[in-house]
């Protein structure tokens, strides 16, 4: 059935994601020093959003009778490389950090936007996107919000 192959690959794809996301802050914590601790119970806080929010994903993608994806995107893997590059160049820069990871967190919201474009995801599968996405996007506020709070 095309509609279950679409949405177990739209669901993957975002299961993909998510492991960006968990790999990302992972990376944003080794390159915490003192001066920035604080921000350590926030990247863990967002590690386990998205180990939750792939376990929903994961549990639908069984639903539709699909396995799990368990790497990382393509564009994921460029972006902690160019976050290690960038690490690398600010010496642990709070900015950096916080700028690097909004940038991670622009890339989840543009694919939860692209996979809600999809006309033929199910009512349920959808709602769940949306709750999702919205939870993401709350995440991505808070980084935005901090990220422009260093540059004062």
């Amino acid at each position: 059935m095309i509609t279950t192959d679409n949405t177990v690959e739209i669901l993957n794809d975002l299961v993909a994601i998510n492991n960006d996301r968990i790999v990302g802050y992972e990376r944003a914590l080794k390159e915490l020093d003192g001066s920035n601790a604080d921000l350590k119970q926030l990247f863990l806080s967002m590690i386990d959003e998205s180990r939750h929010i792939k376990m929903d994903l994961g549990s639908e993608v069984q639903v539709e009778g699909g396995t799990i994806e368990s790497g990382t995107t393509a564009s994921g893997k460029i972006y902690r490389a160019w976050m290690d590059v960038k690490a690398a160049f600010t010496g642990h820069d709070r900015k950096a950090i916080l700028a690097n990871c909004e940038y991670g967190e622009d890339a989840a919201q543009k694919a939860y936007k692209a996979a809600l474009q999809e006309d033929d995801l199910p009512h349920h599968v959808r709602a769940m996107l949306v709750e999702q996405q919205e939870t993401l996007k709350t995440s991505h506020d808070e980084i935005k919000q901090l990220r422009d709070a260093s540059l004062q």
